[in-house]
């Protein structure tokens, strides 16, 4: 007899954003994997960072000695001020604010789930999301013993996803009694972008019922539309009385600083009791890195100015990949349904038109996974891409939007996600005569 294990243990899967590079990593055929399933961003960080990093034995560093010590839970002030400097550079007043360093935003959606659904008196009030949503939050909300409730989009055959009407989301609301709403401005995985105008009607949602309104806005300034950034805090109390004490944001160094293995984020808020209350929360896990919020730090010291160049170039290099790639998968993959992004960095792709809506995309991908390879310049080589059911909340009866979905992310050098449309339309043709399938 052995002892079991919990019964979250024994219904965990892996995240459909790690699913394929798990199963990737037995094969022993080596075949090289071009890894689109996670924003697993591979460019350097910014060059101050990049100096912090390369200087931690510098006259003034902390580290000079060796000497790694805890930081307070809250955070060091240094990295703290430098997430508000962030906000506050993009245009947003930081007056009232408060932050809190966290183990990246994945840390961070987690606290937030757990310090704001859950039970209320007699309720149990689940967080309202727009499907698909990002798919952690799903995994963060089980862990905590939260629940997700969801309006869902739809890819039209143009490639753009329809936001739901504020009505439709209003039903939900009245229907199931959420404790939040979740935004991603900036949308991860759909590359939808949220205007301020849009924000501001979900702002007045969560007023009329009395909501909380969280943002991920790892992925703000990076968009590709003729608007203007866009945040909750931007919502202000002339276009939304009553807003102010309800708003949570979830920040990271991962994608428009490239640092996704520094894991450092951070929980914004304009409610001080919520605050005082994660900072309470996360001392069971002592402090965030240390040495990341120092590198992370450097940040502080760029002008409003230097960050708006930053910010340019960002959005410069991802809308020429995004072109790119949306692009190439259209010409080499007839009746692909692609979205071309206004925002983030991915492309939600759909062969419902080719194969029908009883295709399962997780069978091509784990095949791609598993056994796929193509010859690209001599090399043999596969494709990872994110399967996109694992994006939508599963509703009993009904089928999964996602089935036939996948999605890619801008995450390799520009050199390769060159390769990335034939690459796909052929291991989509090689599964095609593996499987039977017509």
């Amino acid at each position: 007899m052995k002892p079991s294990l919990s019964l979250h243990f024994q219904n965990r899967v892996p995240s459909a954003i790690r699913l394929t590079q798990i199963e990737f990593m037995k094969r022993t055929d080596q075949v090289v994997a071009v890894n689109t399933a996670i924003g697993n961003v591979s460019l350097p960080m910014h060059p101050s960072m990049v100096k912090r990093m390369f200087a931690l034995d510098a006259q003034g560093s902390p580290f000079r000695q060796g000497v790694v010590k805890y930081t307070t839970t809250v955070g060091e002030i240094e990295a703290n001020q430098t997430f508000l400097h962030l906000i506050a550079s993009s245009g947003f007043s930081t007056q009232g604010l408060h932050a809190q360093i966290t183990d990246g935003g994945s840390h961070a959606m987690e606290l937030a789930i757990l310090g704001v659904c859950g039970a209320a008196g007699s309720r149990t009030r689940p967080l309202l999301v727009i499907d698909p949503t990002y798919a952690n939050y799903g995994s963060m909300a089980e862990r905590t013993g939260r629940t997700i409730v969801a309006v869902t989009r739809h890819l039209e055959e143009n490639g753009h996803f329809t936001l739901p009407k504020l009505s439709a989301i209003e039903k939900v609301i009245q229907e199931t009694d959420p404790a939040a709403l979740l935004v991603i401005p900036y949308d991860n995985p759909t590359g939808q972008f949220f205007s301020q105008k849009t924000l501001n009607e979900l702002g007045r949602l969560c007023v009329k019922y009395n909501l909380w309104l969280l943002s991920d806005e790892a992925y703000r300034e990076v968009f590709y539309t003729h608007d203007q950034t866009s945040s909750i805090w931007g919502i202000t109390e002339k276009d939304v009385p009553e807003i102010t004490g309800r708003r949570i944001s979830i920040e990271s160094t991962s994608k428009v600083w490239n640092a996704c293995g520094l894991r450092i984020g951070a929980l914004v808020t304009d409610n001080r009791d919520f605050h005082a209350q994660a900072v309470a929360e996360n001392t069971a896990n002592l402090c965030a890195n240390s040495i990341g919020q120092y590198i992370f730090g450097a940040l502080l010291h760029e002008s409003k100015d230097q960050l708006q160049a930053w910010f340019q170039h960002q959005r410069l290099y991802y809308h020429k990949l995004a072109k790119a790639v949306t692009s190439g998968l259209k010409r080499h993959v007839p009746g692909l349904i692609v979205s071309t992004p206004d925002a983030a960095l991915y492309t939600v792709i759909d062969v419902r038109n080719i194969f029908g809506a009883n295709f399962d995309a997780n069978d091509f991908v784990m095949y791609c996974a598993e056994k796929g390879q193509v010859l690209v310049k001599g090399v043999k080589t596969t494709l990872l891409v994110a399967p996109m059911a694992g994006f939508y909340s599963p509703r009993p009866g009904e089928p999964n939007p996602g089935k036939t979905q996948m999605r890619i992310a801008y995450v390799e050098p520009p050199e390769v996600m060159a390769e990335v449309p034939q690459l796909f339309a052929q291991l989509l043709s090689d599964f095609q005569l593996d499987t039977g399938r017509k």
